[in-house]
C-alpha cells in the first residue's frame, strides 16, 4: 500500500522546492542544474520551450536573460508517494513586459541514491 504525505518527506521536499525557487529567481544555474535529474530522459516544458534532457535544460538556462525572473508564488502543494516520489505544484504571479501574468508549475521529483531530483517539470501562463 502506498504511503501518501509522510510529514517528514513533505517538509524535506518543501525545503528543496524553496531552494529551487530561490535559485530560479536569482538565476543560480549551478543549483538549478543540481536539482534536476542529470539524464537524457528528464523533461522540462516551459512557457515557450520544450526541453528534452539535461543538456538542453542547462543550455536554455545559460542562454536566457537573468533579469526580471522574480515572481510571487502561492498555492504551493507537495504530495509524496512512499519514500521516493513526489509531486510539487504551485501557482505564481510575475510581471512580464510590464504586464502582471499568472501561471502554474508542476514538477515530479524522484529520490535517487544522490538525493531528490526533478525528473519532469511543466510551466505555463494563464491566458490574459
Amino acid at each position: 500500500m502506498t504511503k501518501i504525505n509522510d510529514s517528514i518527506l513533505v517538509s524535506e521536499l518543501t525545503e528543496l522546492y524553496l531552494k529551487y525557487e530561490k535559485a530560479l529567481c536569482t538565476n543560480d544555474i549551478e543549483t538549478l542544474s543540481e536539482l534536476f535529474w542529470d539524464s537524457p530522459d528528464v523533461v522540462r516544458f516551459g512557457v515557450t520551450e520544450n526541453l528534452y534532457g539535461s543538456d538542453q535544460i542547462r543550455a536554455f538556462r545559460k542562454g536566457r536573460s537573468p533579469l526580471n525572473l522574480e515572481r510571487e508564488m502561492f498555492n504551493l502543494k507537495v504530495v509524496t508517494f512512499d519514500a521516493d516520489m513526489a509531486a510539487v505544484t504551485l501557482e505564481f504571479r510575475r510581471i512580464i513586459d510590464g504586464i502582471v501574468r499568472e501561471g502554474r508549475q508542476s514538477q515530479m521529483w524522484r529520490k535517487f541514491p544522490q538525493g531528490w531530483k526533478i525528473v519532469s517539470a511543466h510551466v505555463s501562463l494563464l491566458p490574459l
